[in-house]
């Protein structure tokens, strides 16, 4: 009998031949009722897709259905798995199919489906075009290959916006450092918000100004102090006479003349590298741009021009005066200044009740 036959022999009578016929006629009707076991339990719905997957792989490990066939049998298993998510198997089973039938347009179809799924918009776009040479007027993969070249158009748009953006923060940073700056974590973000500094087309940093009143713990802004600018520059004009009482100064203790500013010496966390970036980009980027962009940085320190580091030991949380006459860039570069992601100073007033306890040193921010 052909079934006792040595594996690679060759039939010699005709009982063995017929044996071997029967035998393959048996396969592949087994190979096709699998198949239709397979379609069947995918109408059923979700619940049988593994069941579906399963007969469909073992109609395939028959090996009893000619290419055309078994094409069709890989292109059925990739729609299951589409269905299913395994997006990777079911390319893998759409190219086999391609494979054994060129002429197969659900395999074609199948194979740019998970493609797009797996965002290889390239790839996805051949498959589509290939299947469009074997079949013109397919409207289905006409509709995805608009999808698809929508969606890498959106891609590359977000990729270039991406990549803009983060060029344009790295030249932040660059020239933060270049001054000998020190740029650290936001420490009242709450009133600051997303506030970033700009560089204008003479390469003059502006920065939005945080100016927080000890005394009451009340704030105020200047939303453009450009790094040539002294303090008293703004100052004469936010505390001119025909400018508004602060509401809270019921006795007029914060005139121009009575004003001093101040800033606390080493406050602060200054941010790595990447962290500086990704302070740059929030707000411009969403998060998976974002994530995009920043997973090639590395954690480094950002450093200054000297290579100097912020201030230590006694001297730290020290309140220092500023002197009104000097501009934002010549205390920016102080060496125990830090930038809480914008510039922040403290004003008080030496008319106020408040001025002897904050000089004192009894006074710390919340």
């Amino acid at each position: 009998m052909a079934l006792w036959m040595e594996t690679g022999s060759d039939p010699v009578t005709d009982k063995e031949k017929a044996d071997l016929d029967a035998i393959a006629a048996l396969k592949q009707s087994s190979a096709l009722e699998l198949k239709e076991q397979g379609n069947q339990f995918v109408k059923k719905g979700k619940k049988h897709y593994s069941d579906a997957i399963d007969c469909y792989t073992r109609a395939i490990n028959q090996k009893a259905l000619d290419n055309s066939e078994t094409s069709v049998l890989f292109a059925n298993r990739a729609h299951v798995n589409l269905l299913l998510g395994n997006y990777r198997r079911a390319l893998t089973d759409a190219e086999e199919a391609i494979k054994l039938c060129p002429s197969n347009i659900k395999a074609y179809y199948r194979a740019a489906k998970a493609s797009f799924c797996l965002n290889l918009f390239s790839e996805a776009i051949s498959f589509c075009e290939r299947g469009l040479e074997q079949s013109p007027s397919n409207e289905e993969i006409r509709k995805l290959l608009t999808q698809v070249n929508s969606v890498k158009t959106e891609q590359e748009l977000r990729e270039a916006k991406a990549q803009q953006a983060l060029s344009t923060a790295k030249g932040l940073l660059s020239a933060i450092e270049k001054r000998g700056l020190r740029f650290g974590k936001a420490l009242y973000q709450d009133l600051t918000g997303l506030r970033k500094p700009i560089i204008d087309n003479s390469g003059i940093l502006h920065w939005p100004v945080l100016l927080l009143y000890a005394e009451a713990m009340s704030s105020d802004f200047i939303e453009d102090f450009a790094e040539t600018d002294t303090f008293s520059l703004h100052f004469d004009v936010m505390f001119s006479e025909s400018a508004m009482t602060l509401p809270w100064d019921s006795e007029h203790a914060y005139t121009r003349e009575a004003l001093e500013l101040y800033y606390q010496a080493g406050a602060g966390t200054i941010l790595s590298k990447k962290g500086a970036l990704k302070y740059f980009l929030e707000g411009i980027l969403d998060s998976s741009s974002l994530s995009n962009v920043l997973s090639e940085e590395t954690d480094e320190e950002h450093h200054t021009c000297d290579g100097s580091r912020p201030l230590e030991g006694k001297d730290h949380g020290k309140w220092i005066k500023v002197d009104e006459r000097k501009t934002l860039l010549e205390v920016l570069q102080q060496k125990e200044y830090i930038i809480s992601a914008i510039p922040v100073f403290f004003v008080v007033s030496k008319k106020s009740k408040f001025y002897k306890e904050f000089k004192s040193g009894q006074w710390s921010p919340p």
